[in-house]
């Protein structure tokens, strides 16, 4: 499967209105797409197990999107096979007290996956250059007035956050990140639905229609933080999310390529330890 048509390339002019939001992915039915997906995870659950073996790098997987449009799912379907001694998983929400009394990349840097590990962000530092950008929340992070009053402070941001994952990939942290595409129609049929479900009420909250009334503005504050901060190192990948099982599968496939192309293998014995293995097995062998 090509997977580069979902890739952002760097600094071209984005509009989201482009990307599609209710695609099949070029799959022929439910049941392919679904079929792949479960071939990844098998193939997402070998490569983990060497990478935490290997204990060299780690993977760090972002998740943005508007509300309802499917992160948890996808991290709760994609990465169901994978071991959880070596996933570490972190929802980031409004920043606390003490969360403000710091850059904003310091709770970022608390929650980086260590080494041999697979690290999920349900939201991320992202949220500095999106809600903060949006509803123009700068005045309460108490920057001083020269960084406030900079005209250039996103296209700054931008820099800071290519330079950060820079950063964390020559330190041997493999970045990617998903953009999870859902239409404004197919948002508010999934909060019907979570007002109609029982199951689903603790799901739905005042402040998501709220959100709902800066649709364009988010539009335009994504399409602009996509396009300026994919990189090599650290791209980001548009998934159409209309159809949930499109987008399970095309993560999936975008993971497991990545986990491929870190190529982790298991540690090489030297010959010395393969020698005591040996005698290890022979003193098993000789108990009653």
């Amino acid at each position: 499967m090509d997977i580069s048509k979902y890739r952002v390339p760097f600094q071209k002019n984005l509009a989201l209105s482009e990307y599609p939001t209710d695609s099949n992915g070029k799959f022929k039915s439910r049941e392919e797409a679904e079929i792949l997906l479960e071939k990844n995870i098998t193939k997402m659950e070998a490569l983990q197990d060497k990478l935490y073996a290997n204990d060299k790098y780690a993977l760090l997987l972002i998740f943005q999107a508007m509300d309802a449009a499917g992160k948890d799912s996808a991290i709760k379907n994609v990465m169901s096979g994978l071991n959880p001694q070596g996933t570490q998983v972190y929802s980031f929400k409004q920043p606390s007290a003490e969360e403000l009394d710091h850059d904003f990349l310091w709770r970022i840097n608390k929650s980086l996956p260590e080494r041999g590990r697979i690290g999920i962000f349900n939201r991320s530092h992202y949220e500095e250059i999106l809600i903060v950008r949006v509803h123009d929340y700068l005045q309460s992070e108490k920057l001083p007035d020269y960084v406030i009053n900079n005209k250039n402070i996103w296209k700054d941001r931008f820099r800071q956050f290519r330079d950060y994952e820079r950063y964390l990939f020559e330190n041997g942290i493999w970045v990617v990140k998903f953009f999870l595409h859902v239409s404004k129609d197919e948002q508010k049929k999934r909060f019907m639905k979570r007002i109609e479900d029982p199951t689903k009420n603790w799901k739905f909250s005042a402040s998501d229609l709220k959100e709902r009334e800066y649709w364009d503005d988010y539009q335009k504050a994504y399409a602009e933080a996509l396009s300026e901060t994919s990189t090599n190192f650290a791209p980001w990948y548009i998934i159409p999310s209309d159809k949930k099982w499109v987008g399970r599968t095309l993560i999936s496939e975008i993971i497991t390529k990545t986990l491929e192309k870190i190529n982790p293998e298991y540690p090489k014995m030297d010959e010395e330890k393969l020698k005591n293995l040996q005698i290890y097995k022979e003193q098993l062998d000789k108990e009653q």
